[in-house]
């Protein structure tokens, strides 16, 4: 890490940050996608059903 160029971001920062990023238009390309991502995106998949069936579990 350049320790010349680097900042160390307060809390508040950060949390912008992360918001932004949050806001970012993200498109998943199945053509550019590797090995990697399409396992990533399997896995949230099934995080997505398995929290939709806990809220719905709760109800």
């Amino acid at each position: 890490m350049d320790r010349e160029n680097s900042k160390i971001f307060s809390k508040t920062d950060k949390q912008k940050m992360l918001y932004e990023a949050k806001l970012e238009d993200v498109e998943f390309s199945a053509a550019e996608a590797d090995h990697d991502d399409l396992e990533a995106q399997e896995r949230s998949l099934e995080a997505d059903k398995r929290q939709l069936h806990e809220i719905l579990k709760k109800k």
